[in-house]
């Protein structure tokens, strides 16, 4: 079994390597299809938006609170509220929630 997880690595350096080095050599040219650039664009934001939403309804005790810190912390970005402002917004909601439910 140890023998094979220096396979399993060298297939993930592997992978890895090739997922950053083919659209270098493969794309030469600059992409002038919209579609295509309007993907690529948002491709990093929905990555992150994909990891980080499940882990804020997991937080919590409650997913019933982190369902109510999320829709807070939209409402309070929504409104133009800063960063820090939602940050605290979104503890004290997930606090009175979790006191409610217990």
């Amino acid at each position: 079994m140890s023998d094979n997880i220096y396979v399993y690595i060298l297939i993930m350096a592997g992978v890895s390597y090739a997922i950053r080095v083919l659209p270098l050599t493969l794309i030469r040219r600059q992409i002038r299809s919209r579609f295509l650039r309007s993907f690529l664009y948002y491709v990093p934001y929905v990555t992150l938006s994909v990891m980080t939403f499940p882990a804020i309804l997991k937080a919590t005790q409650h997913p019933v609170s982190g369902l109510l810190a999320l829709a807070a912390g939209i409402l309070a970005a929504w409104k133009g509220l800063g960063l820090f402002r939602v940050a605290v917004i979104c503890c004290g909601v997930v606090l009175a929630a979790e006191f409610l439910l217990v």
